[in-house]
C-alpha cells in the first residue's frame, strides 16, 4: 500500500507518514501531487497536512499508520518550483516542515477551508434546469423570474441578480428542486498596458540596458543608488519588459507604510492586474489577491515579508526593494529572511532577481566581490534633485527646547517661512522613556521585562515597549509615597507638543507606531504631504523608509546620539544606513536639501563618516574590518536560543547542548556561551543563548544540524522552549 508523507504545522522537526483515506483506490493515490491539502487526525484533532510525496515504504510498520480523512484539494494548489522553496527553507533554517509548507497557502486554506477559485459569485442552470419548459415556476413569480434570468443568460452573477429584486433565498429555493446551483464567473483577461516611463539619465539607462540583456534564466543583481536616484523608475521600466513577456513580478517592500505609495505609482504606470499582499489587510482581501497571483490574473504583486512565499503562475521578475532593510528577517517563529528566500526562490524559478538599496547590506556587498550578485550603481539623482549638504551641531552647553537646539528651531521657521516642509527625526516614540521620582531615585520599571517604562501622554499611560504591558500613570512614588514624580529623555510626543505650541501657524505630523495605527492611516498622510503645502513631519524610523516628498528640504537628526553605541557588532552598519535614509528625504526635487546633526560627540568616527565619506566606502571599509575578525559575512552565524520562566533552566540546557555538541562538532566551527541575552528578561521569560560561529555556510548548517539534532534529545525542564534562528539580525 502507498504511503503519504506530509508536512503538518507542528513543532517537529520532521514529516509524518499516513495511509490514504480508506476509500480511494491505488490509481486515486497514485494521480496526487505534491502540495495537495489533505484533513487527518493527528493525536485528538483533526488537522490540515500538506502532501510532500507519495511513497512506497514508511520506516514504520504499516499497522502502527493513521489513515487520511480526506483529500482536500482536485490538484496541487501550488507550483512544484515553490514546494522545493519550502523544503530548502525548513532545511536552511532548520524549522518544523509543517510551519514553512503552510507560509505558501492562504490563512482560509491552512485551516482546511475548501479552495475558491478568484472571480465573482454567480449561478448557472443545472442540466435539469435547461430542459424546464417556460411557465413551469408560474406558482412562484420569484422563482420564475430568475430562471427566465438563467435561461437567457445560462449564468448570472449575484450582483446581477440583487440588482433585479432576486435575494440568496429564491436562489436556494431554485438549488433545492436541483434547477441551478452556485459557480465562480470567470474573470475575463486582463489585456496589459505599459504607459510611457520617464526619461532616464545615462547611468539609469546603463543599468536598465544591462538589466534586460540579463532577463533570461537566473541571475541576481544589486541595484546601489543614492537616495532620490530613480531606482523606483528603474524597476517599473524592467517591470514592463517582464509583462511584454506575459511574466509575472513580484515586488517585496519592507513596510506596510509603504504599500499606498507603491501601489499608486504602479497604478499610474500599468493598466494591469495589481494586488498587494501585507498583514493589515481583510483575510476575504488577502485571500482574493492570493489567489490572483497563484492563476496569473494578478501580474504585479506587491508585498511584504511573507509575500516571498505567494504562488505565481508564470514568475519572470523578483524585485526586493530596500534590501538592507531588518524588517524582511523574521524575529519569532519561522526566523527567515525574505531577501534570502527572494534569491533562492529566483534561482529555482529560473528568473531574475533585483535588489534595490541606497544603503546597500554588507551581505550583498561581499556576494558582490565573491561574484554571485551584478552590481549596478547610480551615483547621482535623477532629474533636478541633488544630495543635500550635512552639517553637524554640536548641542555640548547649548540650551535644548524639547530636545531641539536653537539653530535648528531658526532653520526650521526659515523652511516653513520660505513654504517648505521640514522632517525631524527622533527614533523614541512616546512622551519619555523614563519616570522617576526626584525624591527617592526610584523608576518605574516594566514587571515582566529588564526594561523601563515609556510615559505616553495621549492616552497617559506606562507602557513597556518590549512585551506591551500597561499601566496608569501614578500620581505618587509606590516607594516613598512622595510626589515629586519626574519623566527623562525625550520622546515624539514631548517634541510634538512643543512644536505645536512653537509653530502654531503650521501642521505638525507625529509619524510612528501609535499615531498610524489606522487602516489607511499612513496612506492619507502621504496624500497630504504631498499636495507640498508647508508643514513640520515628526517621527521615528517609519519615515526613512522610502518615502518622497518633494517639499521636503530640510532634515534634522534629533538625537544621533541614540545610534553611536550599541552593543551590537551591526551597530554601525545600522547607524549609517538609518542616517544616510533619513538625510535621503531632504532635496528630492527641486528645493536645495540641509541635513542638521545634533550630537554632543561631533568628533565621533561615525559623525565624521557622515559628514565626509558616503555610504559605499564606509560599507566597504565595514566589510574589510568584517573580514578581519570573521564576523558575518565573512563568516556565519547562528544562535540556538532558550526562553523559561526560571532564570538558571536555559543556561543548564544549553550548557548540556553545548557538551554533547562540541565533540562532533565541524572544524572550523567554534561556540560561544551559554550567555544570558543583552535583554535577559521579557514578557516574565528568561532568555539565555549558545552562539554558533562558522567560518563558512556549509560548515554553519553542519554545526546547526548537530546542535538541532543534541537540544531536540536534551532533556528539558516543562516549560522551557528553544529556538535556533540562523543568519541572525538581533541578537537580543
Amino acid at each position: 500500500m502507498s504511503v503519504l508523507r506530509l508536512a503538518i504545522q507542528s513543532p517537529l522537526r520532521r514529516l509524518f507518514d499516513y495511509l490514504p483515506p480508506r476509500a480511494m483506490s491505488e490509481d486515486d493515490v497514485a494521480a496526487l501531487q505534491p502540495g495537495q491539502r489533505l484533513s487527518v487526525p493527528f493525536g485528538p484533532r483533526r488537522v490540515t497536512a500538506y502532501l510532500v510525496a507519495v511513497c512506497e515504504h514508511s520506516e514504520l510498520p504499516l499497522s502502527a499508520l493513521k489513515h487520511a480523512y480526506a483529500v482536500l484539494d482536485e490538484s496541487s494548489l501550488v507550483p512544484a518550483t515553490l514546494l522545493r522553496l519550502c523544503d530548502w527553507a525548513a532545511r536552511y533554517y532548520h524549522h518544523p516542515p509543517g510551519d514553512v509548507y503552510s507560509a505558501a497557502f492562504a490563512r482560509p486554506l491552512r485551516a482546511g477551508k475548501a479552495h475558491k477559485e478568484a472571480g465573482a459569485a454567480g449561478w448557472r442552470l443545472t442540466t435539469q434546469g435547461m430542459g424546464l419548459p417556460p411557465g413551469a415556476l408560474a406558482r412562484s413569480p420569484r422563482q420564475a423570474q430568475a430562471l427566465a434570468l438563467l435561461q437567457a443568460s445560462s449564468v448570472v452573477s449575484v450582483e446581477k441578480f440583487k440588482q433585479d429584486g432576486v435575494g440568496p433565498a429564491i436562489l436556494r429555493q431554485l438549488a433545492k428542486k436541483q434547477l441551478a446551483q452556485p459557480c465562480i464567473l470567470a474573470q475575463p483577461p486582463i489585456t496589459v498596458i505599459s504607459h510611457p516611463g520617464l526619461s532616464l539619465n545615462p547611468e539609469q539607462a546603463e543599468t536598465l540596458r544591462a538589466l534586460q540583456q540579463a532577463q533570461e534564466g537566473f541571475s541576481c543583481h544589486l541595484l546601489e543608488g543614492v537616495t532620490g536616484s530613480g531606482k523606483t523608475e528603474v524597476y517599473l521600466q524592467l517591470i514592463a519588459d517582464c509583462l511584454d513577456h506575459n511574466r509575472q513580478a513580484l515586488v517585496l517592500i519592507p513596510e506596510i507604510g509603504l504599500t499606498p505609495q507603491t501601489l499608486q505609482r504602479f497604478s499610474q504606470r500599468f493598466d494591469a492586474g495589481i494586488v498587494v499582499l501585507h498583514s493589515g489587510l481583510g483575510e476575504a482581501e488577502r485571500y482574493r489577491a492570493w489567489e490572483a497571483a497563484r492563476t496569473g490574473s494578478a501580474h504585479i504583486v506587491i508585498g511584504t515579508r511573507s509575500a516571498v512565499f505567494t504562488p505565481l503562475r508564470n514568475p519572470g521578475l523578483i524585485i526586493v526593494d530596500e534590501e538592507h532593510d531588518s524588517s524582511y528577517k523574521q524575529q519569532d517563529g519561522f526566523r527567515y529572511s525574505a531577501r534570502d528566500v527572494a534569491v533562492k526562490r529566483g534561482q529555482l524559478e529560473g528568473c531574475q532577481v533585483l535588489l534595490g538599496s541606497a544603503t546597500p547590506s554588507l551581505e550583498s556587498l561581499h556576494n558582490v566581490a565573491a561574484g554571485r550578485y551584478q552590481l549596478h550603481r547610480l551615483r547621482q539623482r535623477a532629474g533636478t534633485g541633488a544630495l543635500p549638504t550635512i552639517k553637524a551641531i554640536d548641542i555640548r552647553r547649548q540650551e535644548l527646547r524639547a530636545g531641539l537646539s536653537g539653530e535648528v528651531l531658526t532653520a526650521v521657521e526659515e523652511k516653513l517661512q520660505a513654504g517648505q516642509q521640514v522632517l525631524l527625526f527622533l527614533n523614541r516614540r512616546g512622551y519619555a522613556p523614563t519616570m522617576q521620582c526626584h525624591d527617592c531615585g526610584w523608576t518605574a520599571q516594566c514587571n515582566a521585562c529588564d526594561a523601563r517604562f515609556t510615559v505616553h501622554r495621549h492616552p497617559a499611560r506606562l507602557r513597556c515597549h518590549h512585551c506591551g504591558a500597561a499601566t496608569d500613570v501614578p500620581r505618587q512614588c509606590p516607594q516613598c509615597h512622595g510626589s515629586s514624580l519626574i519623566t527623562a529623555g525625550l520622546g515624539t510626543e514631548q517634541t510634538e507638543d512643543f512644536l505645536r505650541q512653537r509653530f502654531q501657524h503650521w501642521p505638525v505630523f507625529r509619524v510612528d507606531s501609535d499615531s498610524m495605527q489606522a487602516r489607511h492611516a499612513m496612506r492619507d498622510l502621504v496624500s497630504l504631504i504631498n499636495e507640498g503645502k508647508p508643514a513640520i513631519l515628526l517621527g521615528t524610523q517609519m519615515l526613512t523608509k522610502g518615502h518622497h516628498f518633494p517639499a521636503v528640504s530640510l532634515v534634522a537628526v534629533v538625537d544621533a546620539d541614540a545610534l553611536l553605541f550599541s552593543a551590537d557588532f551591526r551597530g554601525e552598519e545600522r547607524m549609517a544606513q538609518l542616517l544616510t535614509q533619513v538625510a535621503g528625504r531632504a532635496g528630492r526635487a527641486e528645493f536645495p536639501g540641509e541635513v542638521l546633526l545634533q550630537t554632543h560627540y561631533p568628533d565621533h568616527p561615525a559623525v565624521q563618516a557622515m559628514l565626509n565619506v558616503d555610504y559605499s566606502d564606509q560599507a566597504r571599509n565595514m566589510l574589510t574590518h568584517r573580514q578581519d575578525s570573521g564576523m558575518p559575512p565573512a563568516g556565519q552565524l547562528v544562535i540556538l536560543r532558550t526562553d523559561c520562566s526560571d532564570a538558571t533552566w536555559g543556561a543548564d540546557f544549553l550548557q548540556s547542548v553545548r557538551s554533547e555538541a562540541l565533540p562532533t562538532l565541524p572544524a572550523g566551527a567554534q561556540l560561544v556561551g551559554p550567555l544570558p541575552s543583552p535583554m535577559q528578561r521579557r514578557a516574565g521569560m528568561y532568555r539565555w543563548q549558545l552562539i554558533l560561529l562558522a567560518r563558512d555556510r556549509k560548515t554553519a548548517q553542519q554545526a546547526a544540524g548537530t546542535l538541532v539534532s543534541r537540544a531536540e534529545a536534551a532533556p528539558a525542564r516543562r516549560g522551557l522552549k528553544w529556538s535556533i534562528d540562523v543568519d541572525p539580525q538581533d541578537l537580543y
